[in-house]
């Protein structure tokens, strides 16, 4: 028991906190209660929509750890930890470890970039938590040591989570073809883009793993869209609220598909941070908006393409074999500069998997014990 304050009131309860007094309403608590999860499958087993009548507390009391609320049409009592109502009170929803803060980074970063070895992802759970951890925080990692094989990148992404298919299957080979179906498929230089926008559901997470590369040019560009996005947002908040809050028609086409969506250029969450971008000129549909609102919009998109070229933000770099990049495709920008055909071989394999699979495979690493922060090179090299 405690003197913590407890008052009761018609539609919810006010709770004494460290930091102060808290309201929470019953529904949530009802909710909230240890009982409404089944402990073997995690589901939730209780319908709030299957109560007579709205919650309304008849008692409530601390004991222990855990707020006890007798209900006035309920017999059973809820049970609802304290340390939930803490972390409530204090940022407004429950703790989630894969909630960690994007690290905007700049032309600078490459040898900032996250390395791991093959088998440390594979073999450690310190490896996959800082595989995992990179990608939430910067949006990009390298994996090193990888096998000089097709067989090594599904290995690598199911670490992670599934494979998610696209237009072009399970996996896709970068190399000059001699009928390309993207692009990516010829020797010629790629403008920056992030993958897929045309499909309803772009791929969350790319992996491109490097099997050859011998020819003349070709270096590999990256970018932080976040970052552009962000310094869009300082230098011209009318231009960032445009591309912020419209949707613009992509594409994906060719003889057996025909994919098309609308996206936001630059997404947010609800607190207004920013989350990705999506932008692709050479899979950008004709615009759709009112005509009246181009006069703006359209300012504002060349704008934000143009700064996605200046060299604060470029990082450039050789793809090396053996090498794998992983990156966040609704954050990192990515492309490349052309490359003679002629001169050797270049082979990227990819592929995709989503970003719930991300976040999801970091929560189970960081409920074990790792989260991607040990300093023992034997764990992660």
């Amino acid at each position: 028991m405690t003197d913590m304050t407890l008052d009761l009131r018609d539609n919810g309860m006010v709770v004494g906190m460290p930091d102060g007094e808290t309201y929470f309403n019953y529904y949530w608590l009802r909710d909230a209660c240890e009982s409404c999860i089944d402990p073997q499958t995690r589901e939730r087993v209780f319908d709030a929509s299957e109560l007579t009548n709205a919650p309304r507390a008849s008692t409530a009391m601390i004991e222990g750890d855990t707020l006890v609320i007798g209900w006035m049409d309920e017999a059973q009592a809820s049970r609802v930890p304290m340390s939930l109502l803490r972390q409530v009170a204090g940022g407004g929803r429950a703790v989630d470890p894969a909630a960690l803060p994007r690290k905007l980074w700049y032309h600078d970063h490459l040898p900032k970039i996250t390395r791991v070895d093959q088998n440390a992802v594979l073999e450690t759970g310190e490896g996959r938590a800082r595989l995992t951890r990179a990608l939430i925080e910067d949006g990009i990692a390298i994996v090193t040591g990888m096998d000089k094989t097709t067989e090594a990148l599904p290995r690598l992404v199911n670490s992670i989570g599934s494979v998610t298919p696209s237009a072009e299957g399970l996996f896709f080979d970068v190399r000059v073809e001699i009928e390309p179906t993207n692009l990516a498929f010829t020797a010629g230089p790629l403008e920056m883009h992030t993958d897929l926008p045309g499909e309803e559901f772009a791929p969350g997470v790319q992996f491109l793993h490097c099997l050859e590369n011998t020819v003349d040019g070709g270096l590999s560009l990256f970018l932080d869209g976040a970052a552009v996005a962000e310094a869009l947002r300082t230098e011209d908040p009318e231009a960032f609220a445009l591309l912020a809050g419209h949707d613009i028609p992509f594409f994906y086409r060719h003889n057996n598909w025909d994919y098309r969506a609308h996206q936001r250029v630059i997404e947010t969450d609800p607190d207004g941070n920013v989350t990705g971008v999506t932008i692709s000129q050479h899979l950008q549909d004709n615009m759709d908006l009112p005509q009246y609102l181009l006069d703006t919009y359209y300012p504002a998109f060349i704008k934000f393409i143009r700064m996605m070229r200046e060299e604060r933000f470029m990082l450039r770099f050789r793809s090396e074999a053996g090498n794998c990049v992983v990156f966040d495709n609704h954050r990192i920008v990515h492309g490349r500069e052309g490359y003679v055909a002629e001169s050797g071989s270049r082979h990227l394999r990819g592929c995709y998997t989503d970003r719930g699979a991300l976040r999801s495979a970091y929560r189970v690493l960081a409920h074990q014990g790792y989260d991607g922060t040990a300093t023992d090179q034997q764990a992660i090299a």
